[in-house]
């Protein structure tokens, strides 16, 4: 009976720290406020957006020049969008709008980071950009990493001009149980971001940016994703690439020339 007794107790307790503390394993917030420094010289301006549920989220928002596209981008389950300063720079060369949304948690923004919430933040992303007079198709939206759930959800639901995935998912539970394959991780995730089950219903071209070396969500759920998108889709594959290194590979560039063909 000991020689059970103690390994069970053992692995409920783990089962139980998992299930507990698992949105602390999901989100890793920087909390601090953002500054702008630079990027003001590019026209970046700060932007508040009202949730739904009455939070006001700072976020930056670059207006594009002469019906330009408009990147809405959602960022990863890391930083905030301080360190998506670089490629704000890139859109803004290229001529291009861009609002980055921080979401609730993040940033210095109130509230706490879950799925709901996330969709509440975007859905106030989109809404802003209407506000603004931005056309529906004129409207990029990219995912990145966990951002990826977060476009599709609202891609599946809103007219946009097209829609960017970086490194996705098919699910936030599929992938927890790739990473805990000792416990039934798929049934204990609350925040579950289920991609894969929304794809289908997405009426804008598709872009897949994917790595070869990605260890955080395997190439086999990217390409699940894919293959569940309808057309018109295209992918982009960097064998060497892990998963917060396709920038550094090119991926940008496949990003503009996308945006470029199909978001008018």
């Amino acid at each position: 009976m000991w020689l059970v007794g103690v390994p069970l107790i053992a692995y409920l307790l783990v089962l139980a720290c998992l299930y507990v503390f698992q949105r602390h394993l999901l989100y890793f917030p920087d909390r601090s406020r953002p500054q702008l420094g630079s990027l003001v010289q590019l026209g970046v301006r700060e932007a508040q957006l009202t949730t739904a549920d009455g939070l006001s989220l700072l976020s930056w928002y670059l207006p594009a020049h002469s019906g330009r596209p408009v990147i809405l981008y959602f960022h990863g389950n890391g930083g905030n969008i301080s360190h998506r300063a670089d490629r704000l720079r890139r859109f803004a060369r290229e001529g291009y709008g861009v609002l980055m949304p921080e979401y609730r948690g993040y940033g210095g923004n109130a509230g706490e980071p879950t799925e709901a919430g996330f969709y509440q933040d975007a859905r106030a992303a989109y809404d802003f950009l209407q506000r603004d007079g931005v056309a529906a198709g004129r409207i990029a939206l990219y995912g990145e990493s966990l951002g990826t759930g977060v476009a599709v959800h609202l891609a599946a639901s809103q007219q946009v001009g097209g829609l960017i995935l970086e490194s996705p998912y098919t699910s936030v539970a599929a992938v927890a149980q790739y990473h805990y394959p000792f416990v039934p991780a798929a049934l204990l995730v609350w925040d579950r971001f289920d991609a894969l089950s929304r794809i289908g219903q997405v009426k804008a071209p598709v872009l897949v940016l994917r790595g070869g070396q990605d260890s955080i969500v395997p190439g086999r759920f990217s390409e699940a994703l894919f293959d569940a998108a309808p057309e018109p889709k295209e992918t982009w594959f960097a064998p060497e690439a892990g998963h917060e290194e396709l920038e550094g590979f090119g991926a940008l560039d496949a990003v503009v020339a996308f945006i470029e063909r199909y978001v008018r």
